[in-house]
């Protein structure tokens, strides 16, 4: 047979895209972009959270990820737990049949292995298992590309992404302690590689030029509650994560200088209406962005910024903007260290705004190395998201007559 005469691959699309987190459609931007350029042939759609709006801006067809649309919604009456109690079970066989249509599987990105924010087992953790299950079940590669992962808990959330991790047929983590968490979890890790964000492939744009005189700030902000475990005191990492952001502000608006409000998520709009509320001064303002890509393009023309959401952090380094990371999980911690800003990372859980304000003055006064060594930065991350690729190919579209086996073997040697 030709390869005109081979049918196109068919290539399907998982996560919760399309529900409002620009980061996770970030990540899917990268991979649709690599799928177009390297493998143009394919035929793709998604199983997602919000297929309206993935099929309107990335023009692919999409099937909403459960069946039940209130899935995200606790559910306190009789009818509304017992639909969620059916839609479990209905997934199982939606889920099946979505994934037999397919070749090949990609989960782009995202903490899907994780529960460093606020994560119920029976969301998205029992959805991730039903696909990787299904995979395994119908032999349809399922792969986990540059994913987050960290240690777990709660049992059975931990034994849903145990299995999930295990069932999948490629894996590779977007950081060391992601890949460490896996391994700690009981997952056999000695294949799985270690790559940048998937957002580190997408477009960046132009940057402004320092002027020397202070310039705008912007200030990523995040409904922030905690994590998994602290759920008991969720309200007070809020307040504090709120009043001390909120004082921030205030001192640079004090000072004279421009603050740009900017979220990774729609329920983050309600943390920008209250530091707007509580900071009255024309020099606070907020954007809209719509994509990582308005991110990016808010931040390029930043004098600096300070961030929460892992996202927002990724674009402002991307931009080669100086970036102080409001930290609430390993994950900023790795990414802020292997971009080589390691000392401008503080708790996001115990916001000291005095605190916060002498490492922003050290930052701003470095600012001029910090640049070059971001522009060494995203040069290797770049690279490293190109083997990324290659070795993707490898492992899930193998030359004809080469196996799955091989096709992996060559791509690990490929790979430094």
């Amino acid at each position: 047979m030709t390869g005109a005469d081979r049918a196109p691959v068919r290539v399907g699309v998982f996560g919760l895209l399309g529900s409002g987190n620009l980061g996770n459609d970030g990540s899917l931007e990268a991979v649709l972009g690599y799928l177009r350029a390297e493998h143009p042939e394919a035929v793709v759609d998604a199983l997602c959270g919000g297929p309206e709006a993935v099929t309107s801006r990335f023009g692919i067809p999409a099937t909403r990820m459960h069946w039940n649309r209130a899935e995200y919604r606790t559910a306190s009456r009789a009818g509304a737990i017992a639909a969620k109690g059916l839609g479990k079970l209905v997934d199982v066989v939606r889920t099946a049949s979505w994934v037999r249509r397919h070749d090949v599987v990609i989960v782009p990105g995202m903490g899907v292995l994780e529960a460093t924010l606020p994560l119920r087992p029976w969301g998205f953790p029992y959805a991730l298992f039903l696909l990787c299950a299904s995979g395994r079940l119908l032999r349809t590669r399922v792969a986990l590309v540059s994913v987050g992962a960290a240690e777990i808990g709660n049992r059975p959330t931990r034994a849903l992404v145990r299995w999930s991790a295990r069932l999948a047929a490629y894996r590779s983590y977007r950081d060391a302690p992601s890949r460490d968490a896996m391994r700690a979890m009981g997952v056999d890790t000695a294949l799985d590689e270690v790559y940048p964000d998937l957002a580190f492939a997408l477009p960046t744009p132009p940057g402004s030029v320092p002027t020397g005189s202070p310039g705008p700030v912007c200030v990523g902000v995040m409904d922030f509650h905690g994590g998994n475990d602290d759920r008991a005191r969720a309200e007070e990492i809020h307040r504090r994560y709120l009043d001390g952001t909120i004082r921030f502000v205030r001192v640079l608006a004090e000072e004279g200088r421009p603050v740009r409000l900017l979220t990774g998520d729609r329920c983050d709009a309600s943390v920008v209406a209250a530091i707007l509320d509580a900071v009255d001064s024309p020099l606070v303002t907020a954007a809209e962005p719509a994509s990582l890509a308005d991110l990016m393009t808010e931040m390029a023309a930043a004098d600096t910024v300070v961030a929460v959401r892992y996202h927002n952090l990724i674009c402002a380094l991307k931009t080669g903007t100086p970036t102080l990371a409001l930290s609430y999980a390993a994950k900023s911690d790795a990414l802020m260290a292997r971009m080589g800003l390691e000392a401008y990372c503080h708790p996001a859980r115990e916001v000291d705004a005095d605190r916060l304000l002498e490492q922003f003055r050290a930052l701003e006064k470095h600012s001029a190395q910090v640049r070059r060594t971001l522009t060494e930065r995203n040069l290797a991350a770049a690279r490293r998201l190109r083997h990324q690729f290659t070795a993707l190919t490898a492992a899930l579209f193998p030359a004809p007559g080469q196996s799955h086996a091989d096709a992996h073997a060559d791509a690990r040697q490929e790979t430094p």
